[in-house]
């Protein structure tokens, strides 16, 4: 049974920092890709940040600079960052493995996790 959890979401003023992280199990970790995506109120799912099984990284626009995915293959864990938080950045943060990519759009990905509430306040 595959699990992908997330954590460390939660509340935070603007200009703050969190770390999620996701704990897999249930699949050869090292072997997928991963990814993080985002749903705000109303709005369509957002491509976050991806990282590859050899640890390559990509970054939406929006999170460039600002955002960093990593991943540590010993405890089958992937990280996203989160620094110099804004109040766009407000969404539910869901975690993603491809046993081939992360895609942008989502529509292809193996495994999902059940989410977890990031809310910067102004």
């Amino acid at each position: 049974q595959v699990q992908l959890v997330e954590s460390g979401g939660g509340l935070v003023q603007a200009g703050g920092s969190l770390r999620l992280s996701c704990a897999a199990s249930g699949i050869i970790f090292r072997a997928n890709a991963m990814g993080w995506y985002r749903q705000a109120p109303g709005k369509q799912r957002e491509w976050v940040a991806s990282i590859t099984s050899g640890g390559s990284t990509n970054y939406a626009d929006s999170v460039k600079g600002r955002f960093s995915i990593s991943r540590d293959n010993a405890k089958n864990t992937v990280y996203l960052q989160m620094t110099s938080l804004k109040p766009e950045d407000t969404a539910v943060y869901y975690c993603a493995a491809d046993r081939s990519s992360i895609s942008r759009t989502g529509w292809d990905i193996d495994y999902w996790g059940q989410g977890t509430q990031v809310t910067v306040s102004s």
